[in-house]
């Protein structure tokens, strides 16, 4: 049976007893039914979603959302109301250089109606990238950043006019200024170059090659005040094949990758699946596998003799691996990158202190 007036409630905050019954007996009190509640505990952060029918509701819905509030303020907890149907769609705004692979990518997906947003703009510091935004019918805004001062402050009054959800840097190749990161926290996600920590800054896949690593990926993370430094939304890999592959190779699958990964990150943002925060501390590595192997990777995980490995859980396709692993569960990854799908790469996706959680 369908809802008369939908609405869906959620909680965020630290794990307490008592969050269930507290929010739930103020709801049946005043005769609020719950027709469905989803909750999830990791490493202390507590996340509950419920959808709820409002329709016999006895109090206003303005008294409704400020008492939840100060019940949530009681716990020490984020609580928001959203009537089922009335969310907003998302406003994008996309940063671009001259490098086009991540502006196809998310153009793409907005075209194909694959990304359930509004592009609001491409702000550019170079007119390179006009045409590709004129053949998706995305509007194009310029100003050169050869006085960067001038091009920052252009940039910034253009995102204050868009008011965007979501700024993304699509391989836009300027530093942004603290008054910028400020004004858009936690709405600013980019696609850097390689498996930050590592090789950060400019020429990270030119580092990974002279390096002779085997394995290069791509990090998308939340921009602070701290090149680099930002929550984490998600990493993949890519393989190099040393002595075989020239530089020009690795940079090729990169960007390939890049795009891949910006795109599902930008897709995560919208469908309100990450959560930026600071409580938790534990991440999560997402190794990928064959059909049948997951049972059997999951056990040689667990029998692993890495202290950072908190446990698993096996799905069809799929381990997830919780772990303390500093560096984003990369020692898990390389550990049994050979092992997971004969060599495909796992998805890292960190859920830990200061990261962006997955929700």
């Amino acid at each position: 049976m369908t809802a008369a007036s939908p609405a869906v409630i959620s909680v965020i905050g630290h794990d307490q007893k008592g969050v269930v019954a507290k929010i739930s007996t103020y709801l049946a009190q005043h005769s609020v039914n719950i027709e469905n509640i989803e909750q999830c505990v990791m490493e202390g952060l507590f996340i509950m979603t419920m959808m709820v029918d409002l329709g016999e509701l006895t109090v206003s819905l303005d008294r409704l959302i400020l008492d939840l509030k100060e019940i949530g303020h009681g716990l020490q907890m984020e609580v928001t109301v959203r009537l089922h149907g009335e969310k907003s769609r998302k406003r994008i705004a996309l940063l671009v250089s001259k490098e086009s692979h991540c502006l196809e990518a998310i153009a793409h997906d907005h075209s194909e109606g694959l990304l359930d947003a509004d592009i609001v703009a491409v702000v550019a510091n170079h007119r390179d990238l006009e045409p590709i935004a004129a053949r998706y019918g995305l509007p194009f805004r310029f100003f050169p950043s050869t006085d960067k001062a001038a091009h920052m402050q252009f940039v910034l009054t253009e995102l204050r006019a868009l008011a965007p959800d979501l700024v993304v840097l699509a391989r836009y190749m300027q530093i942004l200024t603290t008054e910028l990161v400020q004004a858009f926290r936690n709405k600013i996600v980019n696609i850097h170059p390689s498996l930050l920590p590592y090789y950060p800054g400019a020429n990270a896949y030119k580092q990974a090659y002279d390096a002779g690593v085997r394995v290069c990926g791509c990090t998308a993370h939340f921009v602070t005040e701290d090149l680099d430094e930002g929550p984490v939304v998600l990493q993949d890999v890519f393989h190099i094949e040393v002595g075989k592959d020239t530089l020009e190779d690795v940079k090729q699958r990169g960007r390939e990758l890049e795009a891949t990964v910006l795109s599902k990150a930008v897709r995560m943002f919208v469908r309100e699946e990450l959560v930026v925060t600071a409580e938790a501390s534990a991440n999560l590595v997402v190794l990928r596998t064959p059909p049948g192997a997951a049972q059997f990777l999951a056990l040689a995980v667990d029998r692993s003799v890495l202290p950072t490995v908190l446990g698993t859980v096996a799905g069809d396709d799929t381990v997830l691996v919780v772990t303390r692993d500093p560096d984003g569960g990369s020692e898990v990854a390389a550990r049994f990158l050979a092992l997971a799908a004969g060599g495909l790469p796992p998805v890292i996706m960190q859920t830990g202190r200061d990261h962006a959680n997955q929700s």
